[in-house]
């Protein structure tokens, strides 16, 4: 079992990743775990999970605020207007990673978020009607993908999504909250329990 070993500045114990760079306690401590419904907002994190498949998080999270000002933050309503000239401007960014597939993939999966919302009525409805009986859950951090990361990803894929993989839904599926994958005892795991139980999921 994946225990909580890194002990923070509070004295508190933490998932042993956060201690891994300096930039990742206040991302763990803040955002990793806890629910998020806002539509922008997913698409971001699951953009940012597809640009980090073969990378790693830190060099993301460092060039996170370059990535947002890059994709108009990630409005997907604009991103999904972007065409060849927009694919060259981003290619010539020093501040992200200036890979063409991913690149291309961010302006299709903006098209297919809008396609979506037409279909489920909000990207958040879609994601959360996937949510998991946490009670089925495996021990926390014990694996890097799953039987609902696969579902995930195969429905993403059947509506057009690209560099949505098993793999990287996981990391999204940690990262946006629907399951909570912080270590026992971890003092974030609690808050987010906490902040999952009070949270109002979105309407199906």
């Amino acid at each position: 079992m994946v225990t909580a070993d890194f002990i923070g500045p509070d004295g508190q114990a933490r998932c042993h990743w956060c201690g891994g760079a300096p930039e990742f306690l206040a991302y763990h401590d803040q955002e990793w775990g806890f629910p998020v419904k806002d539509d922008q907002r997913l698409f971001e994190k699951l953009c940012l999970e597809s640009f980090q498949s073969g990378l790693s998080w830190r060099t993301i999270l460092n060039k996170r605020q370059h990535f947002r000002e890059a994709f108009d933050h990630f409005d997907f309503h604009r991103v999904a207007q972007y065409r060849e000239a927009d694919v060259q401007r981003l290619l010539g960014n020093s501040g992200i990673i200036r890979h063409r597939g991913k690149i291309e993939a961010v302006i299709n999966n903006a098209r297919c978020a809008l396609a979506l919302i037409e279909e489920a009525g909000s990207l958040a409805s879609f994601f959360w009607a996937y949510e998991p009986d946490p009670a089925s859950l495996p021990l926390p951090q014990s694996q890097s993908q799953s039987d609902l990361s696969r579902q995930l990803a195969r429905a993403l894929k059947q509506r057009g999504w690209r560099f949505v993989g098993p793999t990287t839904v996981y990391s999204f599926l940690q990262a946006m909250g629907m399951i909570n994958d912080h270590a026992e005892g971890c003092v974030i795991r609690a808050q987010v329990e906490q902040a999952r139980d009070q949270w109002q999921r979105p309407s199906p």
